[in-house]
């Protein structure tokens, strides 16, 4: 075993280990706090029960990913290299978006927090300090990898807007991807382990930690967070994990190798503006009804809903649900390894 595929193995490793342990004094604190997730009355009839199980279980990710970086970079460069407070700070400022509104919903019990032009707002400084510092320090500059051709592209003053609607559009998605037991958690496991391959094969020691540490952070949580979910992870959770995966993907400038990797986030999110701009389009004004493309959005609701037709009698169960879209996202993973 050479020296990276070993830093691999511990930082995942060492991020599963703190995450699993800060989870059950995190699960504790929750219950305490009365931190309960409240359920959609349009939802699956079988979400009902989930109501009162604690959410902003992210925490325990985060302080797993968060240790396992900055313990890392200490023992093997001895102090904080500038990449890891980089991609450390991006990823606990996503999760500060999605803490100020599920600490006002879920502890104030009070519906207001950030409203979404906020959230975007601020989605958009942190996209363009990442995508301004890694135009002034990346040896790559504002170069973009292009994958099958595999040549290098130029973005210029393009560069910044890019990264801009890469990590807004990827941080919204997997928000929109944690609607299951264990399935955001695993399709972003998933894809962080790929880009952790990615940072192995590109030499990237930093974002091979860094990525690293998010997979067994996501792997820690499942141990609480599968179904039936003792906690869920909130916006809290899902939005520093989409941040997680863009900002890691663009200090490696492959971005448009994660939009492959990460497919089901991108359907997902394809299957909500479809589901809305259709709904809008042919809404009547009389009824207030307009056409649905699926029995629900997002796309795994469909499933759960209805099966592949959309159909009530065909529906899925959670548990098939999920390990589908695993499934589903493992492929995409492969096909963007081979399209490297």
């Amino acid at each position: 075993m050479n020296s990276e595929v070993r830093l691999l193995v511990l930082s995942l490793v060492l991020s599963f280990v703190v995450t699993v342990i800060a989870g059950y004094f995190v699960v504790r604190i929750l219950r305490k706090k009365n931190a309960g997730q409240s359920i959609r009355e349009e939802g699956p009839e079988s979400h009902k029960s989930k109501a009162g199980t604690p959410t902003m279980g992210g925490f325990m990710f985060l302080i797993g990913i968060v240790v396992t970086s900055f313990g890392m970079s200490l023992a093997v460069h001895h102090r904080l290299t500038a990449d890891i407070v980089i991609l450390t700070v991006s990823l606990l400022l996503c999760a500060l978006i999605g803490f100020s509104d599920d600490f006002v919903k879920v502890i104030k019990k009070r519906n207001l927090g950030l409203t979404a032009k906020q959230k975007l707002l601020f989605q958009i400084v942190i996209a363009a300090v990442i995508a301004v510092y890694q135009s002034r320090v990346s040896d790559y500059g504002t170069s973009l990898y292009i994958p099958i051709v595999k040549t290098w592209l130029d973005l210029g003053v393009l560069y910044i807007p890019f990264v801009i609607f890469v990590l807004v559009a990827m941080t919204n998605a997997v928000n929109l991807n944690d609607g299951l037991d264990g399935l955001a958690g695993g399709c972003v496991g998933m894809v962080a382990m790929f880009l952790a391959l990615m940072a192995l094969r590109f030499g990237n020691h930093d974002t091979l930690i860094y990525t690293a540490a998010v997979a067994g952070g996501c792997a820690g949580f499942l141990v609480y967070n599968h179904h039936p979910a003792k906690v869920f992870m909130g916006d809290t959770g899902s939005l520093a994990l989409g941040g997680a995966l863009a900002v890691a993907a663009a200090m490696m400038h492959i971005e448009l190798i994660l939009v492959i990797a990460g497919m089901t986030f991108v359907l997902e999110a394809l299957s909500v503006i479809i589901q809305v701009g259709v709904f809008k389009m042919t809404k009547d004004p009389a009824t207030g009804e307009g056409r649905r493309v699926f029995a629900m959005a997002p796309l795994h609701h469909h499933f759960e809903k209805g099966g592949w037709r959309g159909k009530k009698e065909e529906a899925w169960k959670e548990t098939k649900v999920v390990a589908f879209f695993w499934a589903w996202t493992l492929i995409f993973c492969v096909i963007a390894w081979f399209m490297m």
